[in-house]
């Protein structure tokens, strides 16, 4: 149809009245529907967990003082590294000339496993039997860009696209009013929002912020005095100009995705301020989660309202604690006890409650929720022990840490891998960021060797060249 002649003109010499053209308009937006880049598709393997809730503890958490404890570093607390431990590379202390520093927490046994987890972790300590405790992460990341990178990227540099666009790139949504890759942040992040970006994949699939308030989501609401019914034809129209654009360019992928975002962007301006407003949900949910507590009320609002984004079919939910702009987060460089504690006190019952809720949502066995940071902390003191105390800090240390899994049909109440006597490396069942990622995606339904982007003339993969599965038995067993 030419865009020159009239409408009615093209009507009446085609013999088609406004019903067949209505009932055609139907089909074709049923059409495009099925073509939509953000539509669910079917797991290509089986899968035991449909989203993903990450809880995501920026800085750096401590495994030392959290779910990795060694009484033997505790003995040793204020000597030099035996030498039998060699030498690595840190941050910003030098690792055989910083004293060992012992651990201040106090560790006990919970659940029918026994898990040790530290005292300041009282209520997730009364899911332990949820839990399945890695504590033989590793990468080579020493900075918190690279190893923020690793984590959320699959590789220290810029460039790559985050787990959860990747992730909706391979099995898009389930919600067709929501995002479909949501980020709850706390403040700046030290690598910027490179961690939730889609990279070289199209920017329909970057992570969506969402704020708390009456707008949780920027430059969403409808232009002053249009009415909803005329946005409506708005978008009608523009569509239907779209889809002529569209018919000689069927090779151009983000001409879909760009009729896909006009229409969720029509479709969150009702659906959005609703999965913000907690305020519906009961007051024995909201004191589940802390809400009821200036201390938690902030995480435990997150939380919540990651519940409900999964309840609604979003496929990635990104929690951050910790933020830049105040020095508010994990990083234990100075007054590692006592930053470890105030962290801890923001997080611990918003997230038990929310595997809590999860499961009682019936949520928890297709919901896979990760807890960790971008790396561990080393052993050794970084700074002064003369100042006792409070004062003792840790340098960074990706040669070992621990983060933790619960839901998404893996086994709780059990521990993977080891690090040696001082918490310093990965010595048993090495789990690498590839391991990892391409364990999340099997977990999923996706083999991620095969889930790949044409990008400069090659196949890209969340895990480059390498990543192994093993993890997913141990995670089962």
């Amino acid at each position: 149809m030419s865009t020159n002649r009239p409408r009615r003109e093209f009507l009446k010499d085609s013999g088609l009245g406004f019903g067949m053209l209505a009932a055609n308009w139907l089909l074709q937006r049923a059409d495009a529907a099925t073509s939509n880049p953000l539509a669910a598709k079917k797991p290509p393997l089986p899968a035991t967990a449909k989203s993903v809730i990450s809880l995501f503890m920026h800085g750096g958490p401590s495994h030392l003082d959290t779910f990795d404890p060694k009484p033997e570093l505790n003995k040793l607390h204020g000597k030099l590294v035996p030498p039998s431990f060699g030498h690595v590379q840190l941050q910003f202390s030098k690792f055989n000339e910083s004293p060992l520093l012992g651990c201040q927490r106090t560790f006990r046994k919970y659940g029918q496993s026994g898990m040790e987890i530290s005292d300041i972790f009282p209520n997730i300590a009364r899911h332990a039997d949820k839990l399945a405790v890695i504590r033989s992460m590793n990468h080579d990341g020493f900075t918190h860009t690279a190893a923020l990178n690793w984590l959320n990227n699959g590789w220290p540099r810029l460039g790559r696209p985050s787990v959860g666009s990747w992730l909706v790139y391979g099995l898009g949504s389930e919600s067709d009013s929501l995002p479909a890759f949501v980020v709850m942040l706390e403040g700046g992040i030290k690598s910027g929002p490179v961690v939730y970006s889609s990279g070289f994949l199209p920017a329909l699939y970057q992570g969506t912020p969402l704020r708390s308030g009456a707008s949780p989501i920027l430059n969403l609401k409808r232009p002053d005095g249009m009415s909803e019914t005329q946005q409506r034809e708005w978008l009608d129209n523009l569509r239907w100009f779209n889809e002529r654009h569209r018919e000689p360019r069927a090779e151009e992928s983000a001409l879909d995705a760009r009729l896909a975002s006009y229409e969720l962007a029509f479709k969150m301006q009702m659906a959005a301020p609703e999965i913000a407003d907690i305020a519906r949900e009961s007051m024995a949910t909201r004191t589940l989660y802390g809400i009821d507590d200036p201390r938690t009320a902030g995480f435990g609002a997150k939380c919540l309202t990651a519940r409900r984004l999964v309840e609604r079919g979003v496929r990635f939910v990104q929690l951050w604690s910790g933020n830049t702009t105040d020095g508010g987060d994990w990083d234990g460089h100075k007054q590692n006890d006592a930053t470890h504690q105030r962290m801890a006190a923001k997080i611990d019952k918003p997230v038990a409650g929310l595997l809590a809720d999860l499961a009682a949502h019936g949520l928890l066995d297709s919901t896979l929720v990760i807890w960790g940071g971008e790396f561990g902390r080393t052993p050794t003191s970084d700074g002064n022990m003369n100042g006792g105390g409070d004062s003792l800090g840790r340098d960074h240390n990706p040669y070992g840490f621990t983060i933790w899994m619960a839901g998404g049909g893996i086994r709780g109440g059990k521990v993977i891998g080891r690090t040696d006597e001082i918490g310093l490396r990965a010595i048993e069942d090495p789990v690498h960021v590839h391991d990892l990622h391409a364990s999340i995606l099997m977990l999923m339904g996706m083999d991620h060797t095969k889930l790949t982007h044409r990008f400069q003339g090659r196949d890209f993969r969340l895990t480059d060249v390498h990543g192994k599965t093993d993890l997913v038995a141990r995670l089962k067993a």
